[in-house]
């Protein structure tokens, strides 16, 4: 047998239960919408954007080269994958205005077919709209047979317009794994 008073906080735990059952529902859906939220708001604000959308530039052989300027360009390769990602060299000297080519090297060390993508990021985040590039290999997914080894071309010049107080950039790759692409959907290798 229950007594009244037993029944009466059964019927409130139910009802704290309840409550605490609808609030942690809530916390996840707050949770959950943040972050499309916090992309946002970082897009519009210009915060924590560590990539620029890369495409294409024509390079103007008519741009002037600034000689009094000398920038020193790091490269770096970050290799998330089965694989070796380097640049061939880690930095170089950049007047601005100068077309340059660098070259990054990729080794797949998997007896299987990889495709994979490399992502850039740019330090200081100031240099990242006045680093152009030309051609590079980012700008596509690449296929990579078994233990294959490839050279892959960056070329690019700095913009004259690069703030005076920029005297170093770092360019680096994180070269990843394109999940999802099985054997069949594997683009065919010559």
């Amino acid at each position: 047998m229950t007594t009244p008073v037993q029944e009466e906080t059964r019927g409130l735990n139910r009802k704290m239960l309840g409550k605490l059952v609808v609030i942690a529902i809530l916390m996840f859906g707050f949770g959950y919408a943040l972050i499309p939220v916090y992309k946002q708001i970082c897009e519009v604000m210009g915060i924590n954007v560590l990539t620029q959308k890369d495409g294409t530039v024509a390079y103007d052989n008519n741009t002037q080269v600034d000689t009094t300027r000398s920038i020193t360009v790091e490269f770096d390769g970050n290799a998330q994958g089965p694989w070796r990602f380097r640049p061939t060299v880690s930095s170089m000297q950049v007047h601005p205005g100068e077309l340059v080519t660098v070259m990054y090297e990729v080794v797949n060390t998997q007896n299987r077919v990889v495709n994979a993508q490399a992502i850039p990021s740019y330090a200081p985040q100031s240099a990242t709209p006045h680093f152009k590039k030309v051609e590079c290999f980012c700008f596509k997914q690449q296929t990579l047979k078994p233990n294959e080894a490839r050279q892959m071309p960056v070329v690019f010049f700095l913009d004259p317009a690069l703030p005076k107080e920029v005297k170093t950039i770092t360019l680096s790759y994180t070269f990843f794994e394109i999940a999802g692409l099985s054997q069949a959907q594997t683009p065919a290798v010559q």
